[in-house]
């Protein structure tokens, strides 16, 4: 038996990723991770964007979970 179970070929390259590459989708990120901060810490209150209860009521137990108060 002179075939080896190894495969000719080498591993593939990895290419490397550019920032130039990433930098819109950190942005984008960082854009959505403020907004769902906001609306889980701050949507209550004077800076409501949206009234009533029921933003708080969705992100009440997460408010809780990343310890900002709310009652």
């Amino acid at each position: 038996m002179a075939q080896s179970a190894a495969p000719a070929t080498g591993a593939p390259a990895i290419t490397p990723i550019s920032a130039k590459a990433i930098a819109p989708w950190a942005v984008f990120v960082g854009i959505l991770a403020l907004v769902l901060l906001y609306f889980v810490g701050a949507e209550q209150g004077a800076t409501a964007l949206i009234s009533g209860e029921g933003v708080h009521e969705w992100v009440h137990d997460g408010r809780h979970l990343l310890g900002f108060p709310c009652h």
